[in-house]
């Protein structure tokens, strides 16, 4: 694995460690109003590198099958909304500003189900990142290096929230600042063991490119309609949602477009 390829998969993390440091500077805990922004910013721009990074090139590998090259796109994308659902029911976990945890019983901490909502969500983003650079390692023409580079960039944006999100709730719970940020931290680590898993099967996965791009884009869309727009716009009636996944939706666009 190459260097470039290393520091790419890391790029996510680094999002995800820099909102959870706002615990060090900022107050116990979000504005609702802040919160709601951020929701739906993270929401836009998945939604964009869905789109841009993920289902497009999946279509453009398999435009060999002519009037048929949807196919690898829509299978991957409805097994990675089975996968995700599948998850949401296996493993245990506690929503933001929910009071009953989804999944299996357990005796899990409430703060590690929050943390483990977190995790399931980031499961099908470091698929993704894995998925753009083994096609890159693979030598793809459909994927290059600036491409994969741009998809993490915008993972990393879209974790800063994420990270903030459910590191400063957990301050205000009463936990320590680097206890607080280390679990914020924590639930960003499986994006890049994920990534490097998928790296490691890149021989194996050659042939199924296009449908586990596809398959990422699924898992993500999932976590977008599922969880963070309907958390985005709970409680009373704001529009700050909808501005936050415009303006994440657009960020998202230009990188990939301008940069990949």
């Amino acid at each position: 694995m190459s260097g470039e390829v290393f520091a790419g998969i890391l790029i996510p993390l680094l999002g995800t460690a820099a909102g959870a440091g706002c615990v060090f500077f900022m107050r116990k805990s979000l504005s609702g109003s802040l919160e709601k922004a951020l929701l739906g910013f993270a929401s836009g721009v998945m939604v964009a590198a869905s789109v841009w990074s993920l289902l497009i090139p999946a279509m453009d590998m398999a435009e060999n099958m002519g009037k048929f090259a949807w196919v690898p796109a829509a299978a991957g994308f409805l097994l990675g909304i089975v996968f995700l659902m599948i998850m949401d029911k296996a493993v245990p976990h506690l929503h933001l500003n929910a009071e009953q945890p989804e999944g299996p019983r357990s005796s899990l901490s409430k703060t590690m189900m929050m943390v483990m909502a977190v995790v399931l969500h980031n499961i099908p983003e470091g698929m993704a990142v894995g998925v753009v650079f083994a096609g890159v390692l693979t030598g793809e023409n459909d994927m290059t290096l600036a491409a994969a580079m741009v998809l993490a960039l915008g993972i990393a944006i879209q974790n800063f929230p994420e990270g903030a999100i459910i590191s400063l709730p957990l301050r205000g719970a009463g936990l320590s600042r680097r206890k607080s940020f280390l679990y914020g931290l924590l639930s960003g680590v499986v994006e890049p063991l994920a990534a490097l898993v998928t790296i490691l099967l890149t021989g194996v996965i050659t042939p199924a490119l296009p449908y586990l791009l596809a398959f990422a884009a699924g898992a993500m869309l999932f976590v977008v309609v599922e969880e963070l727009i309907p958390e985005s716009s709970a409680g009373e009636h704001s529009n700050l949602g909808t501005v936050g996944f415009a303006a994440g939706f657009v960020i998202m666009m230009i990188l990939d477009v301008a940069l990949g």
